[in-house]
C-alpha cells in the first residue's frame, strides 16, 4: 500500500529574531506541551533533533526532561538528527562538522541511549558535498535537508547523495516546508495527496515552528480524522529513519555528485566579526587540543576535557545557522561575539598551560641573551616567517637603535626589527621578524642578542618611475605609488596580476543580510582611491606630511609598504608583506566602513581568464562557479589552469564570501546591510520612520596570503600552507630554568601533503584520536609516527578521504575508527529508529 510518513516537529531556532534566554523558554514550553500530546494521542510520535534545547530543558524542568526520557524509551518521542544543532552547512571546517555530530551523538547516548541513523538540517542555507563522507563515517545512511529551494541539477527528491572519496547517503529534500501553520497540517496533507497520487511513499514535515510550537490538539484531532478515512495511501506518524528504511523497496534513487548551493549568498559575508572570531576559535581550539595532547603523551600534565568541552560548547554554538551567516538580531550579535570570547579566553590559557609544559627542559638563557621558545603543532615541519616582542632589559635612553639579531645556536638567521605593538616612544619594547624552520610537533629554541646601532636603518627601497620595484631571485612585485595597488606578481619568473590588483571595490547591495533575491554581487559604484599627502597624512594622524604609499619596514626578512585610500565617509589602508625568500606575499586590509547598502570586495585579476575556480570545502575542494555567482569557501580559494599548468592561491583569515569572473577573483569583505531583515511582498525591507544600526560599520581588518606556481606543486602544498597560518606556531619570549627534560616530536608525518586536522584525547577513554585528511584528490601513503610511545603506522588514503585513528598509550596500538570515536563495526548500541 502507498504509504505517506507523517513527521511531526517543531523548528525552533535556539537564536534568531530572540536571543537564546527567550529560545530556551521557547524550548521548555514546546516540549512540555509536545510530551502531553504524546502521553495522550496513540499512536503519535514528535521528532526534536539539537542536544542544545534538550540541555536546556534537562537544566531548567528537570521533570519535564525524565517525562523526555521515558517517551524516547517507550517510542513516542524521537531523537531525530542527533547533531550538537543545525549549523551553518558551508563556513564550518569539516572538523568542525565531526564536533557537531560527536557532541551531540555523546550526549543522546549518554542521555537516552539512541543513536540517529538520519541526519537533518532544514533550515541551513545550502550544503557542502563534504558533509557526505563525514556523515557516513559518523554512522549515517540518510539526509534530509529543504535549501536550496530550487536546484536545477538535482535528479529527484529523492536520491543518492554521493560525496568525497566514494562516499553516499540517501537524501530527500523538503520541497513544501519544514513545517505548518497552525490548525493547517491536516489541509497540508490533502494538498500533497491531490498532487502526489502517482508516489509509491511520500514524507511530509508538520508542526508549528519557526518559534516552537510544534503540535497542536486541534491539527492532532483532525489528521486522527483522516488517518481512520485514508483510503489509497496509508498515514502514518513517524520517524524519518522509517521512511527511509521503506524508500528504496519502491524507489530507485538516482544518484547526484555536488554541493547543494547557493542559497542566501549574502550570509557568506554578513556579520564578518562573528565570522572571524568563529575562524580563530576554530584555529585556536583545535591548536591547543594538538599542544595538550603532545603534552599529555609527554606525561607533562593531565588534560583538561572539561575546559576544552566548554570551548566547544562555545564554538558549536556560534555555528547555528542564524548566528554564523549573519542573520540574527543586534543583541545575538553581540552576545554570540561575547560566548566567543568566552572560547577564546578559555583556549588562551590552556595553550599557556601547554606552552609551558613543553618548554620543560631547556636550558637556562646565556648573559645578554633573549630566547624566543616557538611550538609547532603540526605533524611536519614548518618554514616561514615568525613575529615575537620582548622587552630589554633595561630601559635604553641614549640616542641609539638596540637591533636584535636572532640565533639559532650559534648560527646567526634572517631577522629585522620592526615596530613594536607599543608607541612608547623610547628603545625599550623590541619587535624581531625572523625566518626560520620548525620540527614536527616540538618546541624550538632561538636567542636574540642585541647590536647597538646609531639609529633604526632606514627603508632602502624608494619610488622609481612612479612606483616601487621589488624584485630577488624568486619574486617581482610592483606597486604603483599613484594608485597603491599591485600592478605586477611574478612567481618564478611567470607574471599572474594583472595591473590594479588588490583594488578595494564598492558594490550595489540592499538592506537584506540574507539576500535573497540574487546569486550574485556584481554591479560596481564606485573604488577606494588613493588619498593625496595632507589627506592621508590627516588620516593617519601624523604632524608631518607623508607620502599615501609608502615603506614603513625594510630588511633582510622583508619589505612593508602601505597605501592609504579613501571612498565616501570610508577610509582603508593597504598593506603589502614582501618577503626577501619565497613567493607568498601578505596583504593585509584595515577598513574603516561607513557605507549603508554596499558590498566592499577585493578585487584580484589575474591572467588566468581560462582557469577553474576551486576552494576549500568541508574535507574537500570544490570547482566553484566562475561566471560571477558568489560562492562560499572556507580557508582558500585558488585558480587552476591546466592549459598553463599554473596555480594561484589565496589563503584567507576568516572570510567566506567571493566571486571570479573571466580570471578576476573578487574576495568579498563586508556589507551595510540590516540587522534581521528580508524582503516581504512590496513592503520596505526596514521601517523608515527612525535610525536604524546596520552591520559591520566601523573599523575592520583582513589578512590575505597570495601565491603561484607550478599547479601540481600548488595543489600538494596549500592545504597545508593555510593550516601553518590558521593555527600559527606558537611564539613566546621566556626565560626557561632549565630544570626537566626537554621531549623532541610528539606526532610525524612521512609524506609532505596529508594533513592532520585534529590530534587530542579521546571523548571516553584514555586514548588519543588522530584525524587524517588526504586534501588533492589522489591515493597517497604516510607514515604516522609517535616517538614518545616508539610506534610508527603506514596509512593509505583514498583521495579526499578522512581517516579517524585512535591510539592507545599503555599497548601502542592503532586502531581505525568513525568520526565519532566509535568502532567501524559498533556492537551494544540501539540504532534508533
Amino acid at each position: 500500500m502507498k504509504t505517506l510518513y507523517l513527521l511531526s516537529n517543531a523548528h525552533l531556532d535556539p537564536v534568531w529574531q530572540w536571543e537564546w534566554e527567550e529560545g530556551a523558554a521557547a524550548a521548555v514550553s514546546t516540549f512540555r506541551a509536545a510530551a502531553g500530546f504524546c502521553e495522550e494521542y496513540d499512536g503519535y510520535i514528535f521528532n526534536h533533533n539539537e542536544a542544545i534545547l534538550y540541555q536546556w530543558v534537562e537544566e531548567y524542568e528537570p521533570a519535564l526532561f525524565t517525562r523526555i526520557q521515558r517517551l524516547v524509551r517507550q517510542g513516542r518521542w524521537h531523537i531525530m538528527g542527533g547533531w550538537y544543532l543545525q549549523p551553518d552547512c558551508n563556513m564550518p571546517s569539516g572538523e568542525s562538522f565531526a564536533r557537531q555530530i560527536l557532541a551531540g551523538r555523546s550526549y543522546f547516548r549518554e542521555k537516552f541511549g539512541v543513536r540517529p541513523t538520519t541526519a537533518i538540517n532544514f533550515d541551513s542555507f545550502g550544503h557542502s558535498r563534504g558533509l557526505v563522507q563525514i556523515m557516513q563515517q559518523a554512522g549515517y545512511d540518510s539526509y534530509i535537508f529543504m535549501r536550496p529551494d530550487e536546484h536545477a541539477g538535482l535528479p529527484g527528491q529523492d536520491f543518492i547523495w554521493e560525496g568525497f572519496a566514494g562516499s553516499s547517503v540517501m537524501a530527500h529534500k523538503i520541497t513544501d516546508a519544514y513545517h505548518s501553520a497552525l490548525g493547517k497540517a491536516d489541509q497540508k496533507i490533502a494538498d500533497w495527496l491531490a498532487t502526489h497520487a502517482d508516489e509509491p511513499i511520500g514524507l511530509l514535515l508538520w508542526g508549528v515552528g519557526n518559534h516552537g510550537g510544534g503540535p497542536s490538539r486541534l491539527d492532532l484531532d483532525a489528521m486522527a480524522a483522516r488517518i481512520e478515512q485514508s483510503g489509497e495511501f496509508r498515514l502514518v506518524h513517524a520517524t524519518p529513519e522509517q521512511y527511509f528504511a521503506a524508500l528504496p523497496e519502491v524507489k530507485e534513487l538516482p544518484r547526484y555528485s555536488g554541493d547543494l548551493n547557493p542559497r542566501f549568498v549574502g550570509c557568506y559575508t554578513s556579520m564578518i566579526r562573528i565570522k572571524q572570531k568563529h575562524r580563530q576559535l576554530e584555529n585556536e581550539l583545535y591548536m591547543t587540543e594538538k599542544m595538550l595532547a603532545a603534552a599529555g603523551l609527554h606525561g607533562l600534565l593531565p588534560y583538561p576535557a572539561r575546559d576544552l568541552a566548554e570551548a566547544q560548547h562555545d564554538l558549536l554554538t556560534a555555528q547555528f545557522h542564524d548566528i554564523l551567516p549573519g542573520t540574527s538580531i543586534q543583541p545575538a550579535e553581540e552576545a554570540s561575539l561575547r560566548q566567543l570570547d568566552h572560547g577564546l579566553e578559555i583556549t588562551a590559557r590552556l595553550k599557556a598551560r601547554a606552552f609551558f609544559a613543553l618548554a620543560a627542559g631547556q636550558p637556562q638563557a646565556k648573559p645578554k641573551e633573549y630566547p624566543i621558545l616557538i611550538y609547532n603543532p603540526h605533524p611536519y615541519p614548518v618554514s616561514g616567517i615568525f613575529e615575537c616582542e620582548f622587552m630589554l632589559e633595561d630601559q635604553n635612553w641614549l640616542e641609539q637603535f638596540s637591533n636584535p639579531a636572532v640565533y639559532q645556536g650559534s648560527k646567526r638567521i634572517p631577522s629585522q626589527a620592526e615596530k613594536e605593538h607599543s608607541n612608547l616612544n623610547l628603545d625599550w619594547r623590541k619587535r624581531v621578524v625572523f625566518r626560520a624552520e620548525l620540527a614536527p610537533a616540538a618546541m624550538k629554541r632561538f636567542d636574540c642578542r642585541i647590536e647597538p646601532l646609531e639609529r633604526k636603518p632606514a627603508p632602502a627601497l624608494e619610488v622609481r618611475d612612479g612606483a616601487f620595484y621589488f624584485r630577488t631571485e624568486e619574486l617581482y612585485v610592483t606597486v604603483n605609488a599613484g594608485t597603491g595597488l599591485i600592478d605586477e606578481y611574478s612567481a618564478g619568473g611567470v607574471s599572474y596580476l594583472l595591473p590594479g590588483a588588490f583594488a578595494p571595490l564598492v558594490v550595489a547591495d540592499n538592506e537584506d543580510p540574507w539576500r535573497m533575491d540574487t546569486d550574485e554581487f556584481r554591479e560596481v559604484i564606485g573604488q577606494f582611491t588613493l588619498m593625496d599627502e595632507r589627506e592621508g597624512s590627516l588620516f593617519c594622524g601624523i604632524k608631518e606630511m607623508i607620502p599615501p604609499v609608502h615603506v614603513i619596514e625594510e630588511g633582510n626578512v622583508r619589505t612593508v609598504i602601505e597605501s592609504v585610500l579613501q571612498y565616501n565617509d570610508s577610509r582603508l589602508v593597504l598593506t603589502y608583506k614582501l618577503p626577501k625568500q619565497g613567493t607568498e606575499i601578505e596583504v593585509h586590509v584595515r577598513v574603516y566602513w561607513n557605507e549603508k547598502d554596499r558590498m566592499l570586495k577585493l578585487s584580484v585579476p589575474t591572467v588566468l581568464a581560462d582557469a577553474l575556480y576551486t576552494g576549500q570545502t568541508a574535507f574537500g575542494v570544490q570547482e566553484l562557479a566562475a561566471g560571477g555567482q558568489e560562492v562560499a569557501a572556507q580557508k582558500w580559494t585558488a585558480l587552476q589552469s591546466a592549459k598553463r599548468g599554473q596555480m594561484l592561491t589565496v589563503i584567507n583569515d576568516g572570510i567566506y564570501g567571493s566571486d571570479c569572473c573571466a580570471g578576476e577573483i573578487r574576495l568579498s569583505l563586508l556589507r551595510g546591510a540590516g540587522y534581521c531583515a528580508h524582503p516581504i511582498g512590496n513592503r520596505p525591507i526596514m521601517p523608515q520612520d527612525r535610525f536604524l544600526p546596520r552591520i559591520d560599520q566601523g573599523e575592520r581588518c583582513f589578512t590575505f596570503w597570495l601565491n603561484a606556481g607550478e599547479l601540481e606543486e600548488r595543489a600538494g602544498r596549500i592545504d597545508r600552507e593555510a593550516l601553518r597560518h590558521a593555527e600559527r606556531p606558537f611564539a613566546l619570549s621566556f626565560f626557561p630554568s632549565g630544570e626537566g627534560y626537554s621531549h623532541g616530536t610528539a606526532i610525524a608525518l612521512t609524506d609532505e601533503t596529508v594533513q592532520m586536522s585534529a590530534f587530542k584525547k579521546e571523548q571516553d577513554g584514555e586514548g588519543y584520536i588522530v584525524r587524517l585528511f588526504e586534501p588533492t584528490g589522489y591515493p597517497r601513503c604516510t607514515g604516522l609516527s609517535v616517538p614518545a610511545l616508539g610506534i610508527t603506522e603506514k596509512v593509505e588514503l583514498k583521495g579526499f578521504e578522512i581517516v579517524t585513528l585512535r591510539i592507545e598509550p599503555q599497548n601502542g596500538a592503532f586502531t581505525r575508527v568513525g568520526i565519532c570515536e566509535e568502532s567501524l563495526i559498533s556492537g551494544g548500541m540501539q540504532s534508533h529508529g
